[in-house]
């Protein structure tokens, strides 16, 4: 029945800095009204509407105010220097001090955490194949220490 996500949303408090911001990002423009705009994430499949409004005063939490990117592996390798050259800064997740990629392998995934200008959280996000004896760690791990692991495991 699912065959994927159509539409997410986010409250803006400028809805004219947003859309600058959401097309620095490469998101292709799709429609506007007075208080909404939305853009595509892929093309007639998903896409992200912005939403003008005192609701960007909503705290945030993770059940709130947050989506997910789909990148590649290769890519996220290279968000760093891609939302630097955006002039945009990354930023840790959770308890996280650094702001550099990681991994979660217990989850199959990897990725970077950046924020819009109203704060709402933003994410590049890939899966990544997890080898069997790996699918239990839970700690989030450097690309580095990733790597090396998955080496010692094809040994």
């Amino acid at each position: 029945m699912i065959k994927g996500l159509y539409e997410a949303h986010l409250p803006v408090s400028n809805l004219e800095a947003s859309i600058e911001f959401y097309k620095r990002l490469g998101l292709k423009f799709a429609w506007r009204d007075e208080d909404t705009a939305f853009f595509w994430i892929t093309e007639g499949r998903s896409w992200i509407g912005l939403w003008e409004g005192p609701e960007v005063q909503t705290p945030y939490h993770p059940s709130l105010r947050h989506i997910a990117f789909e990148v590649t592996y290769e890519d996220l390798k290279q968000s760093l220097a891609w939302l630097r050259s955006l002039q945009i800064d990354p930023v840790p997740f959770g308890s996280r001090s650094t702001v550099e990629p990681f991994i979660r392998p217990h989850q199959g995934n990897a990725s970077v955490y950046f924020n819009d200008p109203d704060g709402n959280s933003l994410e590049l996000l890939c899966h990544i194949e997890v080898p069997q004896g790996l699918k239990t760690i839970t700690s989030k791990l450097s690309f580095e220490e990733w790597e090396e692991l998955c080496r010692k495991s094809s040994d």
